[in-house]
């Protein structure tokens, strides 16, 4: 009976740690189950000026723009630019004021979409 029941309750254990582990809430990068927690965050705090797909608008720069492959803005460019903000320097939009608000954990999950959307759309010359 003992062993049955250390049986039991090692089996509701690993069934319970499965659980935790597959659900996508604890994932930094997911976000209510229904995307990523960086295209939320950049659909709040970029998109107006970035494009919701990345293509740029009127106000800012496209992110596929062959400029922002990591070779030349790397991580660091855009963890950066969003602390700070970025004189103009390539395009005639003007200076991109710092994006207020987020936290470390957002940074790096916009920056994880940007460059995940980058490797899927590709660059534009």
């Amino acid at each position: 009976m003992k062993t049955a029941m250390t049986h039991l309750l090692c089996v509701g254990l690993i069934l319970a740690v499965s659980a935790c582990a597959a659900d996508e809430s604890a994932d930094p990068l997911v976000a209510d189950g229904s995307g990523t927690l960086g295209q939320s965050v950049y659909a709040q705090n970029c998109a107006s000026c970035h494009g919701v797909n990345l293509e740029g608008t009127d106000k800012g720069p496209s992110q596929l723009s062959i400029v922002y492959e990591p070779n030349h803005h790397n991580d660091d460019s855009y963890r950066s630019a969003i602390a700070n903000g970025v004189p103009q320097h390539h395009w005639p939009f003007g200076d991109m004021p710092p994006v207020e608000g987020l936290n470390a954990e957002e940074v790096e999950a916009v920056i994880a979409f940007i460059r995940s959307e980058q490797e899927r759309q590709g660059f534009q010359r």
